[in-house]
């Protein structure tokens, strides 16, 4: 956790109160935008595919989660495979309609093999803060962080954490002082840092993007982007 035996921890993440969190699993698949049908992943963790995972952890209304680093713990390595999914989303009018006037949904009708490239053998750690929500009062920093340090001692959450897919569970724990970034210098191309939601409560969203670099196994986020979604 954030503490002076934290691997990678410096000074300036002790004075700011980041928090951190190791996560790994089998398989993982951050998907890129830009590619339409087929998934192909990104080599590193998004800061968007982050900030689930820490919400999946502990969440309350009166905090945002800035991700501020991400540590690659292992190399980066790829696989493909084919999978069976279905082709069109669910409607829910197209549902209610079928229950007033029967009908179904038959998924062996509507199914495509498509080809993902995903990452296996995982691990990161996750470094971010809280910060307080506007209409946040009186609010404690200090106690959601401990509650925050206990949720990942005890193996707590919400919701299982994900890598990316649904279907590729994420595992979490403290950081330990043997966690090291790989050493792994290249540039990762234009990355996807969170979406800029509406305010007209529609759900809309619109993706903010950054030109984004591991150096060292350090994947640093720019802080900038967050003010300009409200975060």
């Amino acid at each position: 956790m954030d503490s002076p035996t934290g691997a990678g921890l410096n000074d300036q993440a002790r004075i700011e109160g980041w928090l951190a969190v190791k996560v790994w699993g089998e398989l993982a698949c951050f998907t890129r935008p830009e590619m339409k049908v087929e998934r192909v992943s990104y080599p590193v963790m998004t800061p968007s595919a982050a900030r689930g995972i820490l919400e999946a952890i502990f969440w309350k209304p009166e905090f945002y989660w800035r991700v501020r680093q991400i540590e690659v713990l292992k190399p980066i390595r790829y696989f493909s495979i084919l999978r069976n999914e279905v082709k069109n989303k669910m409607v829910v009018s197209t549902a209610q309609g079928w229950a007033k006037h029967g009908g179904g949904y038959y998924a062996d009708q509507d199914r495509a093999q498509r080809h993902t490239l995903a990452l296996r053998d995982v691990a990161y750690i996750i470094r971010a803060e809280q910060v307080p929500a506007p209409h946040a009062r009186d609010i404690h920093p200090a106690k959601y962080r401990d509650q925050f340090r206990r949720r990942v001692e005890r193996g707590q959450c919400y919701h299982r954490p994900y890598l990316g897919c649904r279907e590729f569970s994420a595992f979490f724990g403290p950081v330990i002082s043997t966690d090291k970034p790989i050493l792994h210098t290249e540039n990762l191309g234009r990355m996807l840092l969170d979406l800029k939601y509406d305010g007209d409560s529609s759900g809309a969203g619109k993706p903010i993007f950054f030109d984004a670099r591991l150096e060292n196994g350090i994947l640093t986020v720019p802080q900038e982007f967050y003010e300009e979604i409200g975060r």
